[in-house]
């Protein structure tokens, strides 16, 4: 997979200039996240809620939680607890005011932690979800492989990405949208100059489809299936830990 970096002269490694980036613009982000989606984004979170459902699973960890938004929502697969992780600790910090605000702090806990060195023992949760952020790990295999350690035997793995679009016309507008408007829009509300231009590219590097595919086989994850949304603008990926 290409490394895209989002502040180019930077010394620091991707995954420090991911937490950096997002530090600065989390008290923008959900705002910015569900405007420049026009909302489609709730959309894509309620189906992959309703796919984890039906495991009726009772601990959830969301990895790469961010503002704690996956989180909220994976309460209503009837998950008794949900754990979710970033390594920002600024979009933690906003999450936990979220939900605090809503009165669940009972049941979501959120902590600033890292996908390639989780902080819990093996077989910890029902079912992990890694919500647009599984692009953004620094060692794909790696966070993978500690996703596929902390779920317990016969849970799953869903992962929800943005991925590109297989139409060429559908790809040629989303890519003046993602590459044209979205950067500038994101750079007049956000006040980051490279943080709405990062996007697009790390959706660009990414290895979607059946390419990501192979990289869940090899962390162990069988049962695979595939959903493709909104013209193949974001994917679905769920695969279980098969009982050895």
């Amino acid at each position: 997979m290409s490394e895209i970096k989002p502040y180019r002269d930077s010394a620091a490694g991707k995954k420090e200039q991911i937490a950096t980036m997002f530090d600065r613009i989390a008290p923008k982000y959900d705002f910015l996240n569900h405007t420049l989606s026009l909302g489609i984004d709730k959309y894509w979170r309620r189906r992959a809620i309703r796919l984890i459902s039906a495991e009726s699973p009772e601990t959830i960890l969301d990895v790469a939680t961010g503002t704690g938004d996956f989180a909220i929502a994976a309460l209503k697969s009837g998950a008794k607890r949900v754990t979710g992780i970033d390594i920002s600790k600024e979009m933690v910090a906003a999450g936990v005011a979220k939900i605090a605000k809503l009165g669940l702090q009972d049941r979501i806990v959120l902590l600033t932690g890292d996908s390639e060195k989780i902080q819990f023992p093996d077989e910890s949760f029902d079912v992990a979800t890694v919500a647009f952020g599984v692009r953004n790990f620094e060692q794909l295999g790696k966070g993978l492989d500690e996703l596929f350690r902390v779920i317990k035997s016969g849970g799953l793995l869903c992962v929800l990405e943005f991925s590109k679009p297989r139409n060429p016309v559908v790809r040629f507008f989303y890519n003046f949208y993602a590459n044209r408007v979205m950067p500038r829009i994101g750079r007049m509300v956000s006040g980051d100059p490279a943080a709405y231009t990062y996007l697009p590219e790390s959706v660009e590097g990414f290895p979607d489809g059946e390419k990501f595919i192979t990289f869940m086989r090899d962390s162990g994850f069988g049962e695979i299936r595939e959903y493709r949304l909104t013209f193949g603008i974001a994917t679905i990926y769920i695969g279980k830990k098969v009982k050895g």
